[in-house]
């Protein structure tokens, strides 16, 4: 008779997990939702890379986190705003590791301003990381990646909801995001690769505090009273990465409590 053994993460040994043997690539995974997301694919069995802008202490977290689930991860330092240093390390990630079946966008930025005001240096900086950093990073994905893969890109449910003076330009950096993932779903639908974007709404994080005036204004909007938490967004990246989500593609999934409704 064969047993069923609980490991320290609370996993059942002998029972499959949803993502063993598969591949991922998380781009800004060293902290705050990334984080979040590299933790939950290891957790169901991938083995992710992930890149980080500039702290190395800070993307020893996740690994350790990794480590103690009993998975493999890669933290590889990259600026998602250097297209060439992207590209150079989604290849890297799929040499290393051996190929690439999940790619994750993450990276990105929020700068507010009201149009009059708008610098254009931080609107150059929101199109750079939060759109081109996405499409070259899908762009060199695709080209690692094995057929029946799975892309998600991290938007913002401000591209759906404006709540305050002054996210003009993020919301329209968010807002493109919804048409490149329709667009990739039709592209790539051959290959059995399907893309879809996540869209968090406010998400307890170290740049998004719980507290403060802001904040209580942002949790009144929210039906269910509260924020976020990055494992609730990881949840839904982790399902769109598994086989059963095989249909839904193109699709742009808000997790945000009901916020703006």
């Amino acid at each position: 008779m064969n047993t069923l053994v609980a490991n320290g993460s609370g996993e059942i040994q002998g029972v499959p997990r949803p993502l063993d043997g598969k591949i991922a690539v998380v781009t800004g995974g060293s902290r705050g939702i990334g984080a979040g997301i590299v933790r939950r694919l290891a957790r169901d069995g991938a083995v992710v890379a992930f890149t980080y802008a500039t702290s190395e202490s800070q993307a020893q977290e996740p690994q350790l986190d990794v480590e103690r689930l009993g998975g493999r991860s890669l933290a590889i330092k990259a600026d998602s705003s250097s297209p060439s240093t992207l590209t150079e390390a989604v290849g890297d990630a799929a040499l290393t590791l051996g190929g690439l079946d999940i790619f994750v966008s993450n990276a990105g930025i929020f700068k507010i301003g009201l149009v009059h005001q708008f610098a254009l240096e931080d609107l150059d900086q929101l199109i750079a990381l939060n759109i081109r950093a996405a499409f070259v990073g899908i762009q060199s994905a695709v080209k690692e990646m094995r057929d029946g893969g799975r892309i998600i890109t991290i938007g913002s449910s401000a591209a759906n909801r404006i709540a305050f003076p002054g996210i003009s330009a993020y919301s329209m950096t968010k807002a493109a995001i919804q048409g490149l993932v329709r667009g990739l779903a039709v592209d790539l639908a051959s290959r059995g690769i399907t893309v879809n974007n996540v869209q968090p709404g406010p998400i307890a994080t170290d740049i998004n505090p719980t507290e403060g005036p802001e904040a209580e204004m942002l949790q009144r909007m929210i039906p269910l009273g509260r924020y976020g938490r990055d494992e609730e967004v990881a949840s839904l990246v982790a399902y769109l990465s598994t086989r059963e989500s095989s249909f839904i593609t193109g699709a742009n999934l808000t997790v945000d409590g009901g916020y703006g409704i």
